[in-house]
């Protein structure tokens, strides 16, 4: 019973020490900013700006690539292939790689010199120094959350179920989205969020496809470098208490706990 107790007040230290190291430079970020300097922020127009498209851009890329990654989830939670953990590895490439290098990867892909740049130029979407540049980037490094986080839910559901339904005639689509989808739902929708969430905090590869218009988070780092902490501070303060709040907001429409946790209940 010593032994328990030791262990446990050991635990509860560390686990301590971990939650300050977590909670200690956001509540002194927040605590010194003050209110006049927090006022001032919300009023400054281009901080306003560069919120609105920071969480727009994230939200688009979450859309757009995150509808297209769910397929994928399905293959890799079900097919067993030659290569397939190569798949899975070359999925999570993006978290690994400095972001500054996938930055300069994403632009020899969608710069004016590419077919894909020179498409989109024509299209009325530029990717280098526009939005649709944003999007790419923040999808690019954001989307192994959504495609683990999906391949986990469908390897959750029981297989017998849907070789219940094929071997009753349901063709495999009607399997798809009558059975696989909706039992998978609750960790797709986490690796939604996930995949948002870490959208918004993208700066590496941003900065450079498109340091124009600004997001957030270069923003921060243009008035750092220009003006110093003093100014770079209520900016960030700002940042992190809209996107906190957005977050609290898509966790409990996804039905999960705040907790930032991967997997089902």
């Amino acid at each position: 019973m010593l032994q328990s107790w030791k262990t446990s007040l050991v635990f509860l230290f560390v686990s301590g020490l971990v939650l300050l190291f977590i909670v200690a430079p956001l509540a002194g970020m927040f605590l010194q900013t003050s209110g006049a300097q927090y006022a001032a922020t919300v009023a400054d127009e281009e901080v306003m700006r560069s919120i609105r498209l920071t969480l727009l851009s994230s939200l688009v890329g979450v859309m757009v690539f995150g509808v297209l990654a769910i397929p994928l989830s399905y293959v890799l939670a079900r097919k067993r292939f030659p290569g397939r953990g190569f798949v899975n590895g070359l999925v999570d490439l993006p978290v690994v790689i400095p972001h500054s290098a996938a930055g300069i990867a994403l632009l020899g892909v969608i710069s004016r010199g590419t077919w894909i740049g020179q498409a989109g130029e024509a299209a009325g979407i530029p990717f280098v120094g526009g939005m649709a540049g944003i999007v790419v980037a923040m999808a690019f490094v954001s989307i192994p959350y959504l495609i683990n986080a999906a391949r986990d839910g469908f390897e959750a559901v029981p297989e017998k179920l849907e070789k219940a339904a094929l071997n009753l005639g349901a063709p495999p689509w009607r399997v798809f989205f009558t059975i696989s989808l909706p039992l998978a739902k609750r960790q797709i929708l986490t690796g939604l969020t996930m995949m948002w969430a870490r959208g918004l905090s993208e700066f590496g590869a941003i900065v450079i496809i498109a340091y124009h218009p600004m997001v957030t988070p270069v923003l921060i780092w243009e008035r750092f470098a220009s003006f110093g902490l003093a100014y770079a501070r209520p900016v960030a303060a700002v940042f992190v208490i809209v996107c906190l709040i957005v977050f609290v907001l898509m966790r409990l429409l996804a039905g999960k706990p705040v907790a930032m946790r991967h997997g089902g209940e």
